[in-house]
């Protein structure tokens, strides 16, 4: 089936006209569009297209970090409606000659909450929705209906801290007698929240229903918090959450031990299906999403695909990046269809086969390659064609088994442990050979990854050691004034040495050791006196934060130099010295719900003069043009990009090489990469070794992926063997273990890179960057 254009509404025509894809065959319509900036600017388009139809209609909009560009550009176009930019846009995008649209007349629908949570909370969504939604777009207050929690009445007129003093509510007390008076309590609470969610229900429908619906999708399907398996027909209501939807709450909440057990109050997918009318929007962005994607439009109507309920509304709509069609059977078609045929093409196409079928490479018969939609494509197709394949893959392993000598590197990572988990075993065979220097930098400065309760017990530790009188630098004379600053890396070496030997204690004092100085150097401490202040000043501030709050600048820079520190001492496995890794912190990472945008002055220039001090052969840097992970990669991939933009400009860097890798976020398919790296089980294992006992702050997992409940090494792990798994089924397990080559012998994962020269990146990320704001401040 082809959806109707005729259907469509004006601004949805003129960017289904820019699309590469012009129909969708899928039973909810979708429009793609280049990249997520680009999203942010349709959606907003969309959105005030249809306020200027319905200026008294009733709205629900997402919270988290989805909406960023959908709010910021809906500011901007409102702001400077009649000026020439913007009535470029709007020409340009099916709004031209449409009167300014006037939100006021809006009555707003809060679509979910945490449950318990303070509304005065910056983490809380109904701190979220009247800071960005209400007061930003000049909403009416007395219009809206919104979950503030510390509203919802409660047993005997108690606040939910007194009636759920853990914040744990016991559902169980729905159906079961109350076994104390504390329960019996707990139990009137739980009927009363759920009163309070059939009221909600109530005045949404009283209101004709939802007009104007937009959500993201979680990592299992998930609209509003209506998880995997919700009912088809549910309606506002309390409930759990499953682990997808908590591990991505975590970043919000403080991490997976408080989101694992809360809550959330949340609107139903009745709820959003109600008004018959209703323009139910879903957005999404990035290759992360692309399965999800997929299986919410091209499957029947499902609770296991929660978004696939929108069917049930004609004016339902996907708006997608490039990265989340990915897997559309739509995109995969047009693909290849369209544009030249490339040998990458005929990569994926009998890999996929290799897959679809569950056949070795070199079994594929001819009858296969022509039955196959996608290989009876291929220029030529033959007997022969699978064996050219395997050719080029077989080239690209031993293009990940050579190792380069007399070369300058330069591996940048978003994040701390990103260029680990990326590409270390890639790294290992390189940095022992003597020719060659290695510089690493990790760009921001990860505070985020630190939780309250690892500062405090470091705190409490350093306090401890400072009694037994076990840190005996803070007795040398000029400490305070100079000390500090000098001999980091023994602090490292220390630590290290410790590890070899195993004694827990040393190394717990080789970390206690650097948080002294990171106290020094943050607060100015004057003296051992003052130090102890600080220490507790610091832990009278984290203990009296509530989960997820946003640090002061202070205390950020603490968590973020403890990171640093756990950087050092993964790099000093391989005899890396500390001034050869640095610590970028650049500025656009502030620990906001929204990350600002790279600026030069304060992001690129830093970068710039990183770049031209190592003066690399190889920069290597997490190739996420999409945002795919989180939108630190891509914005740290822009700054990077620019920054050598500007290198450009003052010297012929055309020799330099780009390596692109990616880790667990996203990932490249064989055909995307040129490099593929073996990895032994030992690879790993040092891997997994690295990761525990020098992320001293992640080994318990309080911020994990979505796709596994536990270490990011473990992720890591997991995602090499998949993808040598996918290979293996191409080129026949007998190529690894019974292969000449020790080192392919030994492999039980794969790694995937992307070499590009300088140019080739800049044309990857030049669209980003044109798009995300052009000549135009969003801010």
């Amino acid at each position: 089936m082809k959806n109707d254009i005729s259907k469509l509404s004006e601004v949805e025509k003129a960017f289904v006209a820019q699309s590469m894809l012009k129909e969708s065959s899928t039973k909810i319509p979708y429009v793609v569009v280049d990249n997520f900036p680009k999203l942010g600017l349709f959606t907003a388009l969309r959105f005030l297209e249809w306020v200027a139809q319905n200026p008294e209609g009733v709205i629900s909009l997402p919270t988290g970090k989805t909406p960023e560009f959908f709010i910021k550009w809906t500011k901007y176009l409102l702001k400077n409606w009649n000026e020439k930019d913007v009535v470029a846009i709007r020409e340009k995008s099916g709004l031209k000659g449409v009167k300014k649209p006037e939100l006021s007349g809006l009555h707003f629908v809060q679509i979910d909450e945490f449950y318990p949570i303070g509304s005065h909370q910056h983490n809380s969504f109904y701190n979220y929705v009247v800071n960005f939604y209400i007061e930003n777009f000049g909403l009416d207050r007395e219009k809206a209906l919104l979950i503030n929690c510390d509203e919802i009445p409660l047993a005997q007129g108690m606040t939910f801290n007194e009636v759920f003093p853990d914040g744990k509510v016991d559902l169980s007390l729905r159906y079961r007698e109350a076994a104390t008076p504390t329960e019996k309590i707990q139990q009137e609470s739980v009927f009363l929240i759920d009163q309070w969610c059939s009221d909600y229900e109530q005045k949404i429908r009283e209101k004709g229903g939802i007009g104007f619906f937009l959500g993201g999708i979680g990592p299992d399907g998930h609209i509003a918090f209506n998880v995997r398996g919700s009912d088809l027909f549910s309606v506002t209501r309390l409930t759990e959450t499953n682990f997808e939807t908590q591990a991505v709450a975590a970043g919000d909440l403080g991490g997976i031990e408080i989101s694992a057990n809360r809550l959330v109050i949340t609107i139903g997918l009745e709820t959003i299906t109600y008004n018959k009318e209703v323009t139910a929007i879903i957005i999404a962005a990035g290759e992360a999403k692309a399965e999800v994607v997929k299986q919410s439009l091209e499957q029947p109507m499902s609770n296991i695909y929660p978004a696939s309920v929108l069917a049930k509304s004609p004016n339902s709509r996907f708006y997608l990046t490039e990265g989340a069609a990915t897997k559309l059977n739509d995109y995969v078609d047009y693909n290849y269809k369209n544009g030249e045929w490339t040998h990458a093409k005929s990569e994926k196409a009998v890999i996929n086969l290799c897959k679809n079928i569950n056949k070795y490479g070199h079994r594929l018969l001819l009858e296969d390659l022509k039955e196959d939609k996608y290989t009876s494509m291929i220029p030529g197709v033959s007997e022969k064609t699978p064996e050219t394949v395997v050719s080029s893959i077989k080239e690209k392993i031993s293009n990940g088994l050579r190792v380069e000598k007399n070369q300058r590197f330069l591996f940048t990572g978003p994040h701390h442990d990103d260029i680990l988990l990326g590409v270390l075993p890639f790294i290992s065979q390189h940095i022992q050979e003597e020719s060659n220097k290695f510089n690493f930098a990790v760009l921001t400065s990860g505070f985020n990854a630190v939780t309250n309760t690892f500062v405090i017990q470091c705190l409490k530790d350093t306090k401890v050691l400072l009694d037994k009188e076990d840190i005996q630098m803070v007795k040398y004379a000029d400490f305070f004034e100079s000390g500090y600053k000098f001999k980091w890396d023994k602090d490292v070496y220390h630590y290290v040495t410790s590890l070899a030997g195993n004694d827990k204690y040393q190394m717990n004092r080789g970390l206690c050791h650097r948080v002294v100085r990171a106290l020094v150097e943050t607060y100015a401490v004057k003296d051992e006196s003052d130090l102890r202040d600080k220490i507790n000043e610091v832990l009278t501030i984290l203990k009296n934060s509530y989960d997820g709050e946003k640090n002061p600048p202070a205390v950020q820079k603490i968590k973020g130099m403890i990171r640093e520190f756990e950087e050092e001492l993964v790099w000093a496995h391989f005899g890396v010295p500390v001034k050869d890794i640095t610590h970028n912190r650049l500025g656009f990472y502030k620990g906001d719900i929204f990350t600002e945008q790279p600026e030069k002055n304060r992001d690129v220039a830093p970068l710039l003069e990183m770049i031209k001090k190592v003066d690399p052969t190889v920069i290597s840097l997490a190739f996420d043009p999409e945002g795919s992970g989180p939108d630190t990669h891509y914005k740290v991939l822009q700054a990077t990009a620019e920054a050598l933009r500007e290198l450009k400009k003052e010297k012929d860097i055309s020799e330099m090489r780009v390596w692109g890798y990616r880790n667990v976020w996203f990932k490249f398919t064989p055909d995307e990469a040129n490099v593929i790296v073996p990895v032994s089980l030992g690879e790993m294992a040092s891997m997994d070794r690295i990761f525990e006992n020098c992320y001293l702050s992640q080994v318990d997992a309080s911020f994990p992926s979505f796709e596994l409940n536990g270490k990011f090494s473990t992720l890591s792990q997991k995602i090499w063997v998949n993808q040598l798994q996918n290979v293996q089924l191409l080129l026949g397990k007998d190529y690894f273990y019974q292969n000449k080559n020790p080192k392919l012998r030994s492999a039980h994962g794969l790694i995937f890179v992307k070499e590009m020269s300088v140019d080739e990146f800049l044309g990857h990320a030049r669209e980003l960057e044109k798009s995300a704001e052009g000549d135009i401040n969003l801010d």
